[in-house]
């Protein structure tokens, strides 16, 4: 396949994207897939998951996987040269713009950086395609909706990668819990204990690497230098193109203390502390937080930990066993668990019931039965409750990005009126120290308490530029032509 040069690419992107915008709007729906068809599937980005669902595609019954598509050139002729040694032969693309005018494909996976997820979802249902998005499905709160106004105009199968939801033991803790096995819920907690080393520091803008088309890798985002050692991955720790912890490996836990709680919104309350701690490199977001989600019911509180249990420690600390997983606390006992099940305990700490299962193996194939079916009701994780999860990261993250500076020994006395907050502050307190820092030098950022409006999704203003104000100036993005969400899809 011929070779796009970057100067070629540059110079036609523009152009390119508002003549495939035009054309995927025109499109209509694909033919229904009969019982006996292969579900013909392409995957976006196939660095690291990307690569994983192909691996798992290609084996999958009642499938065919027919195209890849990466910015990064080197990157892309690897796997697919990958492919080839296994006896699969896949178209190549670099924008996803022409391979979703390609009519020898019925859906996509979306397994690019956060930035892209919602515009790659949205222009796949105006091109007649399902879609599996990766979490978190969006990587601001309005564009996020967006995504769920196209699945619902469009009439398209789309998932959200969220596997926990096909877990059968969080299933079955499911039908326990709504049954009383844990009397009135208390709380429910969620943890990513995840060591993260610094990223280290550059003395000013970096090459982009060879065969990457970084106009077409930035996309929505700002069109800005590299300002980081390594263009990979370590998008996650930067606000243009990544969500934090909490909306990396977090949103998976804070997605099924959702579904535990039995809330359907967001709540009406959110408040977010914490801080980057243990040394000073180029990246923007906390290694260190603690967010409250008030639902009336029983709110949740999340933790993210990125420094080890202690100074030169290989270990991370936990909390009831748990390191990166949730604990659902209720007044006859709770549950500590992660991906593939746990166990309930009674009050005393005594094991009750032991919940196994895949893990959300089955996730992929549920969405594939969805897609075969054309029923959302069938999909584990519809994308309404994939923005719903990741709607939580987000605005736990304005409320973080709107703090101001506050000595952590004072952390506590600054949240008099959320005692559930204490525990956490003070397992806070004594991590940080473990880890060697000074309290009194130490400044964690602490967000004001938002109040949130959860059938319109955004936050309650009572003043003129008050926190409220500022913090819906952060629910959505800062967009580039051509890559835009549409205001109405």
């Amino acid at each position: 396949m011929k070779r796009i040069s970057r100067r070629g690419f540059l110079a036609t992107s523009v152009a390119a994207g508002v003549a495939a915008r035009a054309t995927l709007r025109g499109r209509a729906s694909a033919a229904p897939i009969g019982a006996n068809d292969a579900v013909r599937l392409a995957v976006v980005g196939v660095r690291s998951k990307g690569q994983d669902h192909a691996n798992q595609l290609k084996t999958m019954k009642g499938v065919r996987l027919v195209a890849l598509c990466d910015v990064d050139e080197t990157l892309l002729d690897q796997r697919v040269g990958e492919l080839a040694k296994d006896g699969v032969q896949v178209a190549r693309y670099v924008d996803v713009r022409k391979l979703l005018e390609a009519r020898d494909v019925d859906a996509v996976v979306v397994a690019t950086p956060n930035h892209w997820h919602t515009l790659i979802g949205i222009w796949a249902c105006q091109a007649g395609k399902d879609a599996y998005v990766e979490k978190p499905v969006a990587h601001n709160v309005w564009e996020g909706r967006r995504l769920v106004e196209a699945a619902a105009k469009y009439g398209r199968i789309v998932a959200a990668g969220t596997q926990s939801r096909s877990d059968e033991a969080l299933n079955d803790l499911k039908q326990d819990i709504r049954a009383g096995k844990l009397g009135k819920l208390i709380r429910a907690r969620g943890f990513c204990y995840k060591r993260r080393d610094s990223i280290g520091r550059v003395p000013g803008p970096q090459p982009i690497p060879a065969l990457i088309h970084y106009d077409l890798w930035c996309g929505p985002s700002p069109l800005d230098p590299l300002r980081r050692k390594e263009l990979h991955y370590d998008w996650h720790w930067f606000w243009n193109t990544g969500n934090a912890d909490i909306g990396n490996q977090g949103i998976h836990e804070m997605d099924v203390c959702r579904w535990m709680l039995g809330e359907d919104k967001l709540p009406p309350r959110v408040q977010s502390f914490g801080g980057r701690f243990g040394y000073v490199d180029d990246a923007q977001v906390p290694n260190t937080q603690v967010a409250l989600l008030d639902y009336a019911r029983a709110p949740i509180l999340f933790e993210v930990r990125g420094l080890p249990a202690r100074a030169g420690a290989d270990h991370m600390d936990h909390y009831k066993g748990i390191r990166i997983g949730y604990v659902i606390e209720g007044e006859a006992g709770y549950f500590a668990g992660a991906a593939g099940g746990g166990w309930l305990f009674d009050p005393a700490g005594k094991k009750v019931k032991q919940y196994s299962g895949t893990g959300g193996e089955k996730h992929m194939q549920n969405f594939l039965d969805a897609v075969r079916s054309r029923r959302s009701q069938d999909l584990a994780a519809p994308i309404l409750e994939g923005h719903t999860s990741t709607a939580l990261c987000l605005v736990s993250n304005i409320s973080y990005r709107l703090g101001t500076e506050t000595p952590l020994a004072e952390l506590k006395t600054k949240l008099t009126s959320r005692p559930e907050l204490a525990d956490s502050v003070e397992r806070m307190q004594a991590h940080l120290a473990a880890n060697g820092l000074d309290p009194s030098q130490t400044r964690p950022l602490l967000g004001p308490a938002l109040e949130v409006l959860p059938d319109e999704e955004r936050f309650v203003t009572r003043a003129d530029y008050d926190a409220g104000y500022f913090a819906n100036g952060l629910l959505r993005d800062r967009q580039r032509e051509p890559f835009a969400v549409p205001e109405k899809v």
